[in-house]
């Protein structure tokens, strides 16, 4: 095993290297019942595991959630990123600085995300997420030991479209059927591959031929991932779609469990959705109660168990190759592709990896069929999509449309543009994907169309910007964090990424603007593009050269 991993480009310098199962869920533990990782529960660990502390050391400070000092009572995290600067998190966090500043029971720090944007500005105390507008309350309550259990938002309108079942009472029957052999999970696949159905995580790719190629594969053991990691600033549709949806998240995993011959499976979370990991979980036990999981599932003779792998933290572990690395107990950097996951995973073994949304529309497109999936479309579009709105928009939320919709009349079911104002831009799929100016709201929101108008759909997250807004700024902003979440591994990302910001804060604090961006932004953006090992490093300057293509449309530097 050792030397067939050795040929793995992207795995060398690990193979055979830290053999044994991860330590992340142990470290997790640890804090969990400490509150931090003090050295003398890492030299007793590493000697009950017979792991080296240098391995232990270069995990927990790879991972921004695990703590190394003590905390203090309330820890305050305020997001800065785009949605929530575009509502005033800059203010709002210099007011919590200054009311708390000289309190030695809070601490509040500026983190990256929070996938609280419909919320925006958010914070998380003591890692319960709230609008910073209730910030006091909440740190009030976690300072007096009565934070209250925190809940996930319900988007409080009728069933979503995607789900088939009128009730909990016929959740699963797509899965007991392909357990008792009336439906051949074969047959799903090609279904799948019938309807279009394409991964909701940002690549797009087929859903069906990924499951095919998965299948196909002759390597045993193999397993399935629900990638619910999403990160990226104004994108939350997942978490949506993880409280209100979890049932046919995980018999989607199932399905695709089937389909493939995979035994184990996980939900890979990230630890700032914790109200919707306890509904997960909860829905795991419910799968267990009634034999749909385990050693004989559902009468069938196979196998099938489910698993929650909670996030230690950071955005890159949305990347398949790197969230893979970080299970096996690795710093979470990317693999060099090929191989994919479907043929290299998980420890090495053939792995089925889909985002929540992708896995959430499998059981209705299984008891429907192709056809009705496709005619759920519109504007040339296919089946159904979530998307997450934020930012200048009266109602923030998540929204399940057909597939083609425009991002106008995306943009009239959130409200329009909060106080009545004129739209200055969108971007139409989230934090990575280039700005569109006005005329972008007529563009059908569906992969080939977006990517057409310059831009993508990304991770369905229509971010609305209004008229006045300083798009240069915007874009500064996102290209910050993703400077803050580089994981380092390569140079082009790692030292591109600082560099560019710098030179865009100084350009803004000089007064800039976009047509003042010269030839260096120009030449990191094609160098980190076409040189960085993975997508992060690929997009970080896209939606600053947007702006500036804006800029040459006449669209200026406010927007």
């Amino acid at each position: 095993m050792a030397k067939a991993q050795a040929r793995v480009p992207g795995v060398e310098a690990r193979a055979g290297k830290f053999p044994g199962p991860s330590l992340i869920p142990a470290l997790q533990a640890i804090q969990e019942r400490v509150g931090w990782l003090p050295r003398e529960e890492l030299v007793a660990l590493s000697r009950d595991v017979r792991r080296p502390l240098y391995e232990i050391e270069g995990l927990i400070s790879f991972y921004p959630h695990f703590r190394t000092r003590p905390p203090v009572k309330v820890q305050v995290h305020a997001c800065h990123d785009l949605s929530c600067w575009l509502q005033g998190a800059d203010r709002r966090i210099a007011a919590l600085r200054e009311r708390y500043g000289q309190d030695a029971d809070v601490d509040v720090t500026e983190v990256s995300c929070i996938g609280r944007c419909d919320a925006a500005p958010a914070v998380a105390v003591n890692e319960i997420p709230a609008a910073a507008a209730d910030a006091d309350a909440v740190i009030g309550a976690a300072r007096s030991g009565t934070p209250g259990e925190p809940v996930p938002r319900a988007h409080g309108g009728a069933p979503w479209p995607n789900d088939p079942y009128a009730g909990p009472q016929e959740h699963y029957r797509v899965l007991r059927a392909v357990l008792s052999g009336d439906l051949d999970a074969g047959r799903v696949t090609e279904t799948l591959k019938d309807a279009g159905l394409r991964g909701m995580g940002g690549a797009g790719f087929p859903a069906g031929r990924k499951w095919e190629l998965v299948a196909a594969q002759a390597a045993t053991p193999k397993y399935a991932i629900c990638n619910a990691d999403e990160s990226e600033p104004g994108t939350f549709k997942d978490r949506q779609i993880l409280a209100e949806q979890p049932h046919l998240v995980l018999e989607g995993l199932l399905l695709g469990m089937l389909a493939t011959g995979a035994e184990e499976g996980w939900v890979f979370i990230r630890h700032e959705y914790g109200p919707e990991e306890a509904v997960i979980r909860r829905e795991i036990e419910t799968l267990r109660a009634a034999g749909l999981t385990g050693p004989d599932a559902g009468g069938s003779g196979r196998r099938l168990s489910v698993e929650v792998f909670t996030s230690p933290g950071g955005y890159i572990l949305g990347e398949e190759s790197a969230l893979i690395e970080c299970m096996e107990g690795h710093r979470g950097e990317p693999r060099n592709k090929p191989p994919f996951p479907g043929v290299y995973g998980l420890w090495g073994q053939p792995t089925l990896m889909n985002s929540v949304e992708t896995f959430a529309h499998v059981p209705v497109i299984a008891e429907r069929g192709a056809d009705w999936w496709q005619r759920q479309g519109a504007g040339g579009g296919a089946g159904l999509k979530f998307f997450a709105v934020s930012g200048h928009v009266e109602r923030p939320g998540v929204y399940c449309v057909p597939m083609g919709t425009t991002a106008r009349r995306l943009l009239e079911l959130a409200g329009g543009v909060s106080g009545g104002r004129a739209l200055g831009a969108i971007q139409p799929g989230g934090a990575s994907s280039n700005f569109l100016g006005p005329e972008g709201l007529d563009v059908p929101l569906d992969f080939d169309a977006v990517a057409k108008a310059g831009s993508m759909l990304g991770s369905g997250a229509l971010v609305v910007l209004a008229e006045g807004t300083d798009l240069l700024a915007a874009a500064t902003n996102v290209l910050r964090f993703f400077r803050n979440e580089s994981c380092g591994k390569c140079v082009p990302c790692r030292a591109g990424s600082a560099k560019a910001h710098q030179i865009l804060s100084d350009l803004l604090a000089d007064g800039g603007g976009p047509g003042e961006v010269d030839e260096r932004i120009r030449q990191l953006e094609e160098t980190m593009r076409r040189t960085s090992i993975c997508g992060l490093g690929q997009v970080a300057l896209g939606p600053v050269m947007s702006v500036v293509r804006l800029k040459g449309q006449g669209n200026g530097h406010q927007a």
